[in-house]
């Protein structure tokens, strides 16, 4: 009987860019340095007052670069048209924010058996990993405080940041694509539509690309805010913000006030119940051995939460407005 032998499946790499100049250059040298160098690079800017394209320009002599304009596109729309001209049946996307561990795209394609050995066209999308690239005490809480452990993470359920993710184009074709209505949690809305139509995905927990945290407090309540403005908009995790609302607004205060008004005991339990709420970014933090970090942990729950519960009523008021919810 012969063995039939499928070859290698073209990948290509797609990112979307804008106005980033100043840092595109670390991820660019970071692709160019893979190990298993993408068959294509297709960049998308949507629409760069710096020198963003020129940059990236740099590079077609050591990558297989093509660059598309779409000014005034959000982040959904630019991956979708990267996607739409490229020419690979595998897409692996990333952010422009990041730099890429040598081996993220062969980690990629080892997980998605996409490497011609043998029978079938391999997974439909296999989920890549992500690590913080702090560069100061506040970065690094703030990383330990936000970005899950490899080890605490269940493959069967974990929905991957499009920072690191890779998929078959006709996958994507048949998720409806990147949702072009949404500007925030677009990646964790595709993601859904994939996981309903080919259920878990494969993980590769080795193909990590690193990133940067946000730089100050009100970058980082910013950038929550829009993110539960978006799981608003997309009718996402409505149990999960109840229970915060709940929380802050009749647990606490009762909580308090039982404090105050039956037993001083009370006082106790409360601080064990933050306790636990802030012990995991704690434990990651003691393993880096950065104590200075751990002072940023309560402010930063916190922060996250009051922009998380800002955001997702302004993100319900617009999925009602223009009538999705």
């Amino acid at each position: 009987m012969c063995r039939i032998i499928i070859p290698p499946m073209k990948i290509s790499l797609i990112l979307t860019v804008l106005n980033e100049g100043d840092h595109i250059r670390r991820l660019l040298d970071s692709a160019v340095a893979q190990t298993r160098p993408p068959d294509e690079v297709v960049v998308c800017d949507g629409g760069s007052r710096d020198n963003t394209a020129a940059v990236v320009r740099e590079y077609a002599d050591r990558l297989p670069l093509t660059v598309i304009t779409a000014p005034g596109t959000n982040i959904s729309q630019g991956r979708n048209a990267a996607i739409r001209a490229a020419v690979g049946e595998v897409i692996a996307v990333t952010d422009a924010g990041v730099w890429l561990e040598p081996d993220w795209l062969a980690q990629l394609t080892r997980a998605g058996e996409w490497d011609g050995d043998d029978g079938g066209p391999g997974a439909a999308v296999v989920a890549g990993w992500y690590k913080s690239d702090p560069q100061n005490t506040f970065e690094t809480a703030l990383g330990a405080a936000t970005i899950p452990d490899v080890g605490e993470i269940n493959p069967d359920t974990f929905l991957p940041s499009s920072r690191s993710v890779a998929f078959r184009k006709e996958a994507w074709a048949a998720a409806g694509g990147y949702p072009e209505w949404l500007d925030f949690s677009e990646d964790v809305v595709f993601d859904l539509a994939l996981r309903e139509k080919y259920g878990p995905f494969a993980f590769a927990p080795g193909a990590v690309a690193h990133f940067r945290p946000r730089g100050s407090l009100r970058a980082f309540a910013r950038q929550y805010f829009n993110y539960a403005r978006g799981d608003g908009r997309a009718g996402l995790w409505p149990r999960i913000h109840f229970i915060r609302y709940f929380t802050y607004f009749v647990a606490a205060p009762l909580l308090a006030y039982a404090a105050l008004a039956v037993s001083p005991w009370l006082w106790l339990l409360g601080a064990l119940a933050a306790l636990a709420y802030i012990r995991r970014p704690l434990q990651r933090l003691a393993g880096r051995r950065s104590p200075a970090a751990m002072l940023w942990v309560p402010l930063l729950r916190v922060t996250g939460d009051v922009a998380k519960m800002a955001g997702y009523p302004v993100g319900v008021w617009e999925r009602r407005k223009v009538g999705r919810g």
